[in-house]
């Protein structure tokens, strides 16, 4: 579960970062979301930043991650 992660950012910066995650091109992302690719670009940079991750690969491996089993 990504919550803790997804919690830091807004509604759709998070959904953002999953589409992402999932291999979406900004492109696609774009179209899905009827949003412009500027936009979707501004918003991943901020993702970046608040997850201190460099890059789509990145972000990919972070919330795509096994957690560890809690307790």
């Amino acid at each position: 579960d990504n919550q803790p992660i997804l919690s830091q950012l807004t509604k759709r910066e998070a959904e953002i970062a999953l589409l992402v995650a999932r291999g979406e091109s900004n492109k696609e992302i774009a179209r899905q979301l009827s949003l412009a690719e500027r936009t979707i670009k501004a918003h991943l940079t901020v993702v970046f930043e608040k997850l201190n991750v460099r890059d789509r690969l990145q972000l990919a491996l972070v919330l795509n991650a096994p957690k560890a089993p809690e307790g």
